[in-house]
This record gives structure tokens, C-alpha cells and sequence, in this order.
């Protein structure tokens, strides 16, 4: 399987997900939207990563008029589509819901409560996730998905549309390299706050991909089974 992956910022790549991909035999294709690679037809799998723009901000960014394109004719194929953080955002306004600030910041490791039985198709039956959080907006639950986790800071923290279609606000995808990136390019984000930890908190937990494994292995079997 071929999986294509829109990056928007050098220091937000597939991160744990480059793994994942090698251990199953796929292959990754990353397109460096910032570097004004060409948008091609998504493969297989399209992943959207995150970065610090805003998805509504396309007369700053040029690419984003192009890939909202792109990311609604994956869907309509019916490609498995997954968002991460800005991913999920952007994929959330090609489904016409709302992008907006959240009332707070949600910087650091902090609990995803999952909402079963919805979470039970990618999540497996667990009820609750620890995960890497880096955002200052959210949106609206899309028309026809599914809410699969929501924390104390942000209620739609993932959501599942035509069960192919999976919106992460959260980065289980962060290795701590990919932390530290985000702490040495974005760290006017990492004011006080009641959801903001410490750089020094953050790099105190060594990140686990048990559960990014598992989300992806069971998006890959729900195609199988079909």
C-alpha cells in the first residue's frame, strides 16, 4: 500500500507513523506543500499533518485552496483519509463544519476519554488514551461523523466519518524528537495556562505508539473486512 502524506511545516513530518508504515511493508509519500510540491492524486491512504496555521488561512497559504481539493476527492473515492491536528481541521472544513479557537491551549500529555461503542472501530475498547496535544482551535463535529474522544480542554478531539475518515486533534504520532521540534519553532505557544504543561513536563514522559499501531492496523483490517 502507498500512502501519501501532506506535510505543511518541516518540523511536523509522519513522525511514529514512518515506522508503522515500514513494519507493514507500505511505502510513504511525502508531499512538502511548504516547498510548493506538486498535489498529487492521493494514493492509497492520505494522512494531513499538522502544523501552526490556521485552516481557514488560505490567501496566506496558496496550497491550502489545492489540497482542500484534494482531501474531498479522497473522500468521495472513498479513500481512508486521516487528519492530524491542522489535518483534522482541514478535513473538518472540506466537510463543511466550523474551524474556530478553542476556548484554551492544549499543550502537553493529557487524557482522551473515548467514547464507546463509536471508538471501539479504531480505538478498540479502551476507554481512555494518553496523548500529545498541541492546538489552540478546534471545530464543530462534521455532518454524518461520529465523536470518538473528547478531554476536559477540547470536547471534539476525534471524530469518524464513513469509517474511513478519522480527525485526530491530539498527536499520537509525537516521538520526542518531533516534541522538541515543536518546542524549539512554536515556543511563543507555551504561555501559562490551565491545559499548557512545561517544556521540562513534556519531555519528561517518553512517548508510547502501542495506540497508533492499533488505530492503524484496525483502519487496515476494517478495509480488508469489507
Amino acid at each position: 500500500m502507498e500512502i501519501t502524506v501532506f506535510t505543511h511545516v518541516p518540523f511536523e513530518g509522519p513522525a511514529a507513523i514512518a515506522p508503522w508504515a515500514e513494519s507493514r511493508g507500505h511505502s510513504l509519500r511525502i508531499v512538502h506543500l511548504y516547498r510548493g510540491d506538486r498535489i498529487p492524486v492521493p494514493s492509497d491512504w492520505l494522512i494531513v499533518m499538522g502544523g501552526p496555521m490556521g485552516a481557514l488561512d488560505d490567501a496566506k497559504y496558496p496550497w491550502f485552496g489545492p489540497e482542500k481539493k484534494a482531501i474531498d476527492q479522497a473522500i468521495a473515492s472513498g479513500r481512508t483519509v486521516i487528519g492530524v491536528c491542522l489535518g483534522a481541521q482541514l478535513i473538518a472544513a472540506v466537510l463543511g463544519a466550523r474551524v474556530f479557537r478553542n476556548a484554551e491551549r492544549e499543550i502537553g500529555w493529557f487524557d482522551v476519554a473515548l467514547h464507546q461503542p463509536a471508538a471501539g472501530r479504531v480505538f478498540g475498547d479502551h476507554a481512555r488514551l494518553r496523548a500529545f496535544h498541541w492546538h489552540g482551535d478546534t471545530f464543530d463535529l462534521p455532518a454524518g461523523a461520529d465523536l470518538l474522544g473528547s478531554t476536559p480542554g477540547c470536547k471534539n478531539q476525534a471524530f469518524l466519518y464513513r469509517d474511513r475518515v478519522l480527525g485526530l486533534q491530539f498527536h499520537l504520532e509525537a516521538t520526542r524528537e518531533s516534541i522538541e521540534s515543536l518546542i524549539r519553532e512554536c515556543p511563543d505557544d507555551l504561555l501559562a495556562g490551565p491545559f499548557v504543561q512545561t517544556a521540562a513536563a513534556m519531555l519528561d514522559r517518553q512517548p508510547e505508539h502501542a495506540a497508533l499501531f492499533e488505530l492503524l492496523d484496525n483502519l487496515e483490517k476494517g478495509e480488508t473486512n469489507e
